[in-house]
């Protein structure tokens, strides 16, 4: 049975703006992502015996997983399709980005995406392409806040499009919790208390589903802790750490504990380990989205790069913070009427485009100063004149197109560090068996 409670647009945000809210959301991703890595798929005790408690980057050249660049994948078709987003277009952009590529070096990749990617390949089309053992996992959770930037106030919204985005690898509960997570960033990007934004969660999600009872269960304790959420959640013994419905309530879980804090939020979720990059990450992510880019401690902010495509080489160039330029082009500008005018697109970006006006065949050039990254080719390789999201009434004419990048302000005075060529560590581990306890609070 569906939940009853509200999920209608939520009132204009307050506090900071959306853009300020969008790049919030999608580095503190990041950022919680590289900062729960080392922690993937341990237990609170080997975390303690390590480390201690967590309070900060624990590797010298910290760095993003495949949580990241998925979520950097599904932001750039989104920023392509906007609200005419398919199916079709979810399945062509695997075969264009991942499936039809040479993988090379495809570390770091879930189960589900494993599965999705052998059904594309034998020519399985979507939703039969999500029909593998792994459609329960946390995978489209991991890459659903680029929906909840786009679909700003809007959770049902967010919901609809992250269904559709996961219908190419998901199912079931999978999906369930990548709708929590993208309408419940939607509703933090309108400004909404923690407890509004846990709610609208809530209400997209089938009340007697496992994701729900979980979340519930989660937000019920919160106030007790770390330690009284991961026992509320975690099914003592089993061996998978990315189970949708675990580490979606996990992470709703460190969120409602640190009563929205970033810091709080995104530690608590990477010292209870288990899938402790992708549940950091979704903390991070609701938190960002709560208080803004200035809330992401500077030293954090600034060792997140380009991504380097060690899981998607597809990916590799691109910066979390140009997804979120992209979703929202300019304050109001994807929610005023009509095409967005010139003036209103970043300036890096217009003089880009200036040199390509009435030539789409014309390849993309630009320097260093204008942006970062690189565009992913589109059906010919070439670029058109930028139309926005919003606005799409029928299929892209050609790739999304990455705007300039100012630094965040919270970030703006520390030098970033370099990134590490090895891959995350824990990538494998999501094959680890369940140990013996030694502690009360660990459950494998």
């Amino acid at each position: 049975m569906a939940s009853n409670a509200p999920a209608s647009p939520l009132p204009v945000p307050t506090g900071p703006g959306l853009r300020e809210r969008a790049r919030g959301a999608l580095l503190g991703l990041a950022v919680g992502d590289a900062l729960g890595a080392p922690a993937e798929n341990l237990k609170p005790s080997e975390i303690r015996a390590r480390w201690g408690r967590i309070t900060g980057y624990v590797t010298d050249r910290p760095c993003g997983t495949d949580d990241t660049e998925y979520a950097i994948f599904s932001g750039l078709l989104l920023a392509r399709h906007g609200s005419a987003l398919t199916p079709a277009h979810v399945e062509a952009a695997w075969h264009q980005w991942i499936a039809d590529r040479a993988e090379g070096p495809f570390r770091g990749a879930g189960f589900s995406e494993r599965g999705t990617l052998e059904n594309l390949r034998r020519g399985l089309a979507a939703p039969i392409s999500a029909q593998h053992r792994h459609a329960w996992s946390d995978g489209l959770a991991m890459r659903a806040a680029p929906f909840g930037v786009f679909a700003a106030g809007r959770p049902s919204e967010a919901a609809r499009l992250v269904a559709i985005d996961g219908s190419v690898s998901h199912e079931g509960e999978g999906i369930y919790g990548g709708q929590a997570v993208a309408a419940g960033v939607a509703a933090a990007m309108a400004g909404a208390e923690p407890a509004v934004v846990i709610a609208a969660a809530l209400a997209v999600v089938p009340d007697d589903s496992w994701t729900a009872r979980s979340l519930r269960r989660a937000v019920a304790v919160a106030h007790r802790g770390e330690r009284a959420v991961r026992t509320a959640v975690v099914i003592g013994g089993y061996p998978w750490t990315d189970l949708a419905p675990e580490a979606v309530a996990l992470a709703f879980g460190a969120y409602a504990a640190a009563d929205g804090d970033f810091r709080e939020a995104v530690l608590t979720a990477v010292n209870m380990g288990r899938d402790a990059d992708t549940t950091a990450a979704v903390a991070g992510a609701l938190a960002g989205a709560t208080n803004g880019v200035t809330a992401i401690p500077g030293m954090w902010a600034a060792a997140i790069g380009p991504a380097r495509g060690r899981c998607l080489p597809a990916m590799s160039g691109h910066h979390i913070l140009d997804v979120a330029e992209l979703l929202t082009p300019e304050e109001g500008g994807k929610w005023g009427e009509g095409v967005v005018p010139p003036d209103l697109v970043p300036e890096g970006l217009r003089r880009t485009l200036s040199g390509l006006a009435g030539d789409p065949s014309v390849p993309l050039a630009s320097t260093a100063s204008d942006r970062i990254g690189s565009v992913p080719l589109g059906l010919a390789g070439t670029v058109t004149p930028l139309r926005p999201a919003a606005h799409v009434t029928g299929p892209a004419e050609g790739p999304p197109l990455t705007p300039a990048r100012p630094m965040p302000p919270a970030a703006a005075q520390v030098a970033p560090r370099p990134l590490a060529e090895a891959p995350s560590p824990g990538s494998a581990g999501r094959r680890a068996a369940a140990a013996r306890l030694t502690d009360p609070e660990d459950r494998s």
